[in-house]
């Protein structure tokens, strides 16, 4: 938050201020109502007047960036600077990935992997989709090798994740798809790191994310990534070489998907080419240095 930047500058000694934007905050609430207005304005205000007193401002990519300038009116003559997230890969490399039997059924080759909070603007029913449309595409010796697992951030007092855990379940059951998907709720990072280890693919189906943490670790377990093309993957995922951008409907993902089932070695091929990039773009080494030179122009 920004709010805090004006104390800062009031100090004895004023010391430069940099300032990281994850994403705007008055973009991650909503104004459904004329009192939630009345009330936001006066924040919205402090928020955008408050962060154009730092001395530089981050951002944590390029789309990030064009939303600060379209959001922030009055800073538009300010060009923020990126400066990606990074990957804490001790985390990964520390873990040794377990087992699937409890998840996976016997006899599944092709295992998809979704990996997102169950909310519906993460828009988790177009891997169900994809999947109803995959099944079309593929022989039944093929079909009867694949298997979903949409695993997800779930708590059982937010009444969305509940509810949408409920739709996702019925999509299953309406489509037919009981057998061919998992549901994993508030999985363990154990858990996630074993599934990536595992899995063919992972599906990323949100549009316009920020920046989407999940395809840095799919890329850096070896594991390539079919996402939407906007927003933060559009950086992240270098197309057709770690992974596929595709449109957000069913047709396009399903065509990706079958890419891996039709030719098995592009899992290796792109896993290990989405290795190298997290390696050299995404690691604690890469925003160390960035930061670093951030850092130091503000010195001058």
């Amino acid at each position: 938050m920004s709010a805090c930047i004006p104390v800062f500058r009031l100090a004895r000694r004023r010391k430069k201020i940099l300032f990281y934007c994850h994403f705007p905050d008055l973009l991650l609430t909503k104004r459904d109502s004329f009192l939630k207005r009345l009330y936001r304005a006066p924040i919205d205000w402090i928020e955008e007047y408050t962060t154009g007193m730092a001395d530089c401002i981050l951002v944590n990519s390029q789309f990030t960036a064009a939303v600060f300038k379209e959001t922030f009116k009055s800073l538009s003559h300010i060009d923020p600077d990126v400066l990606y997230p990074s990957l804490n890969v001790t985390s990964f490399d520390s873990v040794v990935p377990e087992k699937l039997d409890d998840l996976v059924p016997k006899g599944k080759k092709f295992l998809l992997l979704s990996i997102n909070r169950y909310e519906r603007k993460k828009n988790l029913t177009l891997a169900l989709e994809a999947l109803v449309q995959l099944r079309g595409r593929l022989t039944s010796q093929d079909w009867e090798r694949v298997h979903l697992i949409v695993a997800g951030g779930y708590d059982e007092r937010v009444l969305e994740n509940v509810e949408h855990y409920q739709e996702l379940k019925k999509m299953v059951q309406q489509s037919d798809l009981g057998q061919y998907v998992t549901f994993l709720r508030s999985f363990s990072d154990k858990q996630k790191i074993s599934l990536l280890h595992s899995c063919t693919c992972v599906l990323y189906t949100p549009s316009n994310e920020h920046f989407g943490i999940v395809p840095l670790e799919a890329m850096y377990m070896q594991c390539p990534v079919i996402a939407v093309n906007s927003g933060g993957p559009l950086e992240s995922i270098d197309h057709s070489v770690t992974g596929f951008l595709c449109e957000p409907d069913p047709v396009h993902f399903s065509e990706a998907i079958e890419k891996f089932i039709r030719e098995p070695s592009l899992k290796a091929t792109m896993g290990l080419a989405g290795r190298a990039r997290v390696k050299e773009k995404f690691s604690p080494e890469a925003f160390t240095e960035q930061l670093y030179r951030y850092v130091t122009k503000l010195l001058v």
